[in-house]
């Protein structure tokens, strides 16, 4: 079923591996697990933006380049198959050059259709996380032996790579408790803690890199009280404007330290999420307690999830953003009362 990934692989020596400009917990377990498991390859781990304080725990994370590999054979793009969420990388002419010329291989398992604009191959899967599609590969291609029957050498550098995609699902799926989670992955993390990984040991590791200074939980409380409510509170919103980007995100990700505050606020369905930038650009975060954030994502040229995704535009002010948010609630529950 995965052999197109193997087959990709073949001929090439030095692979450069591709995150988006909004790296995650899954997206920075992917490109770290790969680099462990393509142990006959030259390897490269490349993202246009620095890797946020909170995902450090993952020890390997300064393995990840702000500088672009030319000379590599072949790129594989983990996480995403959205062009939108590789435009900071394919401003550059010279890096869209590259990939338009070269072989290109993506690996995502997000819902959203495949826009990439040039050629490229890959496997697309609707999955709980881009590590769960991995392990799946990485078992039946060869790439991870039955832990039984790993070779000595090989021990150490396979328990790594099982700890970087447990922690890409934990993190894509909260902990095994998102809608997404379904009974064989419980089984997958079996399998893989069964490579050695002491999961409660990187379990604290992870949350000693996730506290919060007082400086943080300080900002937190006055995000909270920044937020507002729209369509008798079923869609909580707060907005983080460049000033709070630029002087909070280095230390912990202000989106990440509200999103799931919001959607747990009684009577709240949709909660988002806005940034906005300088250059005119706003991205929204979404997490929703019913089925629909990929569709409202949808209405802004984005995806992702059911439960949670995201979107970016330069078109809309950030009003007409929480405008057009509202008519895609609308529009969405619209078309499921017709359905019923």
């Amino acid at each position: 079923m995965y052999n197109a990934f193997t087959d990709f692989l073949k001929d090439k020596k030095k692979i450069c591996i591709i995150q988006a400009e909004n790296p995650d917990g899954d997206s920075l377990g992917s490109a770290l697990a790969l680099d462990y498991l393509l142990k006959d390859h030259e390897v490269s781990l490349y993202c246009p933006v620095e890797i946020p304080k909170y995902l450090r725990y993952m020890d390997d994370w300064g393995r990840v380049s702000l500088e672009f590999d030319f000379e590599a054979d072949g790129y594989i793009i983990v996480d995403t198959a959205a062009q939108i969420l590789l435009s900071k990388l394919l401003s550059d002419p010279a890096i869209k050059n590259r990939l338009i010329s070269a072989d290109v291989f993506v690996l995502d398992h997000h819902e959203t259709e495949d826009d990439i604009e040039f050629g490229h191959s890959g496997l697309v899967q609707t999955l709980p996380a881009c590590c769960d599609l991995i392990f799946r590969i990485a078992r039946e291609q060869g790439l991870m032996p039955a832990p039984s029957e790993v070779p000595a050498e090989d021990r150490d550098r396979l328990k790594t790579a099982a700890e970087y995609l447990v922690a890409g699902i934990l993190s894509d799926t909260l902990g095994l408790t998102s809608a997404t989670t379904y009974p064989d992955l419980y089984r997958e993390i079996a399998d893989l803690l069964d490579y050695g990984i002491n999961i409660a040991e990187f379990e604290e590791h992870r949350r000693d890199f996730m506290k919060k200074s007082q400086r943080i939980l300080s900002y937190k409380a006055d995000l909270i009280k920044k937020v507002e409510y729209f369509l008798d509170g079923r869609l909580a919103t707060v907005h983080i404007p460049w000033e709070e980007i630029k002087e909070y995100s280095d230390e912990y990700n202000p989106s990440v330290l509200i999103l799931e505050e919001l959607r747990l606020v009684e009577n709240v369905e949709v909660a988002v999420c806005y940034k906005t930038y300088p250059d005119g650009k706003i991205t929204g975060k979404i997490r929703t307690s019913k089925p629909i954030a990929d569709k409202i994502a949808g209405f802004f040229g984005g995806g992702g999830h059911p439960y949670a995704a995201g979107f970016r535009t330069y078109d809309l002010s950030y009003d007409d953003a929480i405008h057009e948010t509202i008519t895609a609630m609308d529009k969405i529950e619209k078309e499921e009362n017709e359905t019923l």
